[in-house]
């Protein structure tokens, strides 16, 4: 699946075709972005039948016990700006159990992947099942104390709802930092929407920088479960934790905290108690 994404999206971006139309939620979405998830069903639908598939761009289909749930194209203002920093979530999932999770950066040529009890891994890949070099593993960071960790928050304030800032603006006032540097209680909803959390690292979704030991905690909201799927087991087996805003452990719930395991109980406490 990650090899027949990286075919169908990478010529679209040698030729710059970069054209985009706006979802009801105002994101944009591109030609990419919807072959993509065509032909990573169609694959599905031919290979593995009696499997169910949920995309972000066409929703669910099929009701099998293992559900296949894929962003096409995660990170589609980047891939719009001309920067590599995008790629593609893959997830499969029985019931709320994720079973594997693989995100895919074709224009960076790097995969980070995870099977629970096997270790979380990247490496960098130019072809069908080849790697440059022998797979890495994964690690989270030290850092046991939120007010000394590093804390990456998305979307910005500007994007995200009122109950959403008051859990991000909660979270950024007993984080020792936050990426991006933003005022979290919203009150500046004039700042240009900064870009997202990097650390120039060459990952396309926050929750690898939790993975990779760039950032202690990552908080995502207003987000689909095919954002959070594939890093549930990336930074579970990197030695992290990941929950959803209450504690518990669904992908669907539109709100994601991943962060090493000794910080994770304070950051939760932080999100939960925000007034």
């Amino acid at each position: 699946m990650a090899d027949l994404a990286g075919r169908v999206a990478m010529p679209h971006v040698a030729a710059g075709d970069h054209r985009a139309g706006q979802k009801s939620d105002g994101s944009p979405v591109t030609a990419i972005d919807l072959r993509v998830e065509r032909e990573l069903r169609e694959l599905v639908d031919r290979e593995r039948p009696g499997d169910a598939f949920t995309g972000e761009e066409f929703g669910g289909q099929g009701s099998g016990p293992r559900r296949w749930i894929v962003d096409a194209v995660d990170g589609t203002r980047s891939l719009l700006s001309g920067e590599p920093e995008w790629g593609t979530l893959i997830a499969l999932a029985r019931g709320h159990r994720v079973h594997l999770g693989l995100v895919f950066a074709p224009a960076l040529g790097r995969r980070w992947w995870a099977v629970p009890g096997q270790g979380a891994w990247t490496a960098t890949a130019t072809g069908p099942a080849r790697h440059d070099a022998p797979p890495r593993a994964l690690g989270v960071t030290a850092t046991a104390r939120l007010d000394r960790a590093s804390v990456g928050i998305w979307p910005p304030p500007q994007r995200i709802t009122d109950q959403a800032r008051t859990a991000a603006a909660g979270l950024a006032a007993r984080a020792g930092r936050t990426v991006p540097p933003l005022d979290w209680t919203g009150h500046e909803r004039t700042e240009p929407t900064p870009p997202k959390p990097s650390t120039g690292s060459g990952t396309c979704h926050g929750g690898l920088l939790v993975a990779t030991g760039r950032l202690d905690a990552f908080l995502l909201v207003g987000a689909g479960p095919w954002d959070i799927a594939a890093l549930v087991p990336i930074v579970r087996e990197s030695g992290g934790s990941f929950s959803d805003l209450s504690g518990g452990d669904r992908f669907d719930t539109g709100a994601a905290l991943f962060s090493n395991t000794r910080v994770h109980d304070e950051v939760l406490d932080a999100v939960r108690s925000a007034p």
